[in-house]
């Protein structure tokens, strides 16, 4: 009974109150869910501004105080989610993630970033994925709306390559970055997860419709707003404690100097997530974002998926390093490399010759010189040895003066 009560206070709390509250958030760790609620109807124990707020919203709701406000409003909420084919979970439900309770680290005075950081009191879904579990492997990538074809293509590789990888990708289902991470994971067959700033029965920004149903059809959609709740700047930046809280680490792909993305990553560093950050041209407005992000100590450049995966994954996913193109020559020692660069392009010199502009020895150059021949290197004749493949260009002009 007391685990019921506790999800339909927490249910309540959130339709009654805007997340993040960290008022609220340390009065229901104080007393629990059911006390705090009843606190907050009556006004007693809370600031005037949160109890302004609360009857407000009860007033709204048409909620007469003196009921049993959190069975009728958990009531109200469970029919409505019905309706829209989705669910309501907070931490109460098995299926609620664990990491977004973090979020108490960043909701302290003087964060930097915003004061009202605390974890949210329930979430909407609509998806057939379990958000504990979908999560477990999970990164955020975030970035500009005002998207380049350099950032739509980083954005675009990176979730599908995530989503091969077994990563789910997690954004808030804008333009431009977001919407084309989220594409690239739909493409890739993985799972994804969009984080909304307004109902769950709202598709917003209207462009992204498609996509936001087809992640609501084959990942998930989140939001902490009830039904009917229209976006606003403010909760922007509110649902992006959600996405770094949700996440093992924060991709920035593009940002300009005021860019939103620049504030989920805040929260990721607040929160001890990773931060990576993508770099561009440094002429380019949308990447001034990242680049002054990269300056901050602890941020991770990233330019490949398989560094992502390195920085965030367990133990051992290393990313290969990264070598340019394969050359005949990576055969050979240090010794007969510097011997084949002795040898003339065309003109024939004998291993002497070649051993005295090589700097090493006759003996050196004798014994090695046969062994490139046998590779391809040289050529043979009457007169000594030349290159097989003479270089095209100026050093082969060069050498013919």
């Amino acid at each position: 009974m007391r685990a019921a009560e506790e999800r339909e206070a927490r249910m309540a709390l959130g339709t009654l109150v805007e997340p993040g509250s960290r008022e609220l958030g340390l009065l229901v760790r104080s007393v629990g869910a059911p006390e705090a609620l009843a606190r907050a109807v009556g006004g007693f124990g809370i600031s005037p501004g949160l109890a302004g707020a609360v009857q407000a919203r009860l007033r709204i709701a048409g909620v007469d105080g003196s009921a049993d406000v959190g069975a009728e409003l958990a009531e109200r909420m469970g029919e409505l989610a019905e309706r829209l084919g989705a669910r309501i979970i907070t931490a109460a439900d098995e299926e609620w993630p664990p990491v977004l309770d973090d979020l108490v680290r960043a909701s302290r005075e003087g964060n930097m970033l915003r004061r009202d950081t605390d974890p949210p009191m329930c979430v909407w879904l609509r998806g057939p994925l379990r958000l504990a579990e979908t999560l477990e492997r999970s990164v955020a990538v975030v970035g500009a709306r005002a998207v380049t074809g350099y950032g739509g293509y980083v954005a675009s590789e990176f979730g599908y390559g995530l989503a091969e990888c077994g990563w789910t990708v997690v954004s808030g289902g804008a333009l431009g970055v977001d919407v084309t991470a989220h594409r690239g994971a739909l493409a890739g067959g993985g799972a994804t997860v969009a984080v909304m700033a307004c109902g769950i029965d709202k598709a917003y920004p209207a462009a992204n419709t498609a996509v936001l149903e087809q992640i609501g059809d084959e990942g998930l959609l989140l939001t902490e707003w009830s039904p009917g709740t229209q976006p606003h700047k403010t909760r922007f930046l509110t649902r992006n404690r959600v996405i770094a809280a949700a996440t093992r680490g924060t991709v920035m792909v593009e940002a300009g100097s005021r860019s939103g993305a620049r504030n989920t990553l805040g929260y990721a560093r607040l929160l001890e997530r990773s931060a990576m950050v993508v770099p561009g041209p440094i002429n380019s407005p949308m990447s001034v974002g990242c680049h002054v992000e990269l300056r901050q100590p602890g941020t991770v450049l990233v330019t490949r998926v398989e560094e992502i995966v390195e920085e965030i994954g367990s133990v051992g996913e290393l990313a290969a390093p990264i070598q340019g193109a394969g050359r005949p020559e990576d055969v050979l020692d240090a010794l007969q490399a510097r011997i084949l660069d002795a040898v003339r392009p065309r003109k024939a010199t004998t291993a002497e010759q070649i051993a005295a502009v090589a700097g090493v020895s006759g003996r050196d150059a004798r014994r090695n010189l046969p062994l490139l021949e046998e590779l391809g290197f040289v050529l043979s004749g009457p007169d000594g040895y030349r290159l097989s493949s003479p270089p095209q260009g100026p050093i082969g002009e060069e050498e013919e003066r």
